[in-house]
């Protein structure tokens, strides 16, 4: 898997290439893992993807909140997408990444278990949720179906964390 400015540089060129068939409107994502499942998210939602570095823990706050951590002189709060969505907890390995998000004006960073790939997707390929599925939180935009057949929830990032998750909360 390349880097993220591989992947954005190759979406650039294919955004200046002419498309076979104008009509049929396409979406960029990026996907991930986390836990079993695929994800993706809209490729300019993204800051940046960097490699684990320290952070530190804040107190009083969600156990899917890890902490936050200094990039570049910004304080960035990091969010454990494994436990947020009811997974257990993931040791940070050699694939871990964090992807940094622009949410609602402020950066915020999840912590993936590996980066897939860059994708287009036809929007008339992108299904709404099951009605089966429980979605509290509104996170989910929808399930992409692929050319290759795999299926690939796509998140909606505004809605990934709320403000009081990355606002210590004292009165616990």
């Amino acid at each position: 898997m390349g880097s993220l400015n591989e992947i954005v540089k190759q979406q650039q060129q294919s955004l200046t290439q002419p498309e076979e068939n104008v009509s049929e409107e396409i979406v960029q994502l990026v996907g991930f893992i986390v836990g079993e499942e695929e994800f993706a998210v809209p490729i300019l939602s993204i800051q940046e993807i960097i490699k684990p570095i320290e952070w530190t823990r804040v107190p009083f706050t969600p156990d899917y909140v890890l902490g936050v951590f200094n990039l570049r002189g910004n304080v960035l709060p990091l969010i454990d997408l494994r436990v947020k969505f009811g997974c257990s907890a993931n040791e940070i390995d050699e694939n871990t990444r964090f992807i940094v998000m622009k949410i609602k004006n402020e950066d915020v960073a999840f912590i993936i278990d590996r980066l897939t790939s860059a994708l287009r997707i036809k929007k008339k390929n992108i299904l709404p949720p099951p009605d089966t599925y429980s979605n509290e939180d509104d996170i989910i935009e929808g399930v992409g179906r692929m050319d290759d057949g795999r299926i690939i929830t796509i998140l909606k990032v505004d809605n990934l964390i709320k403000r009081e998750d990355i606002v210590p909360n004292n009165e616990s």
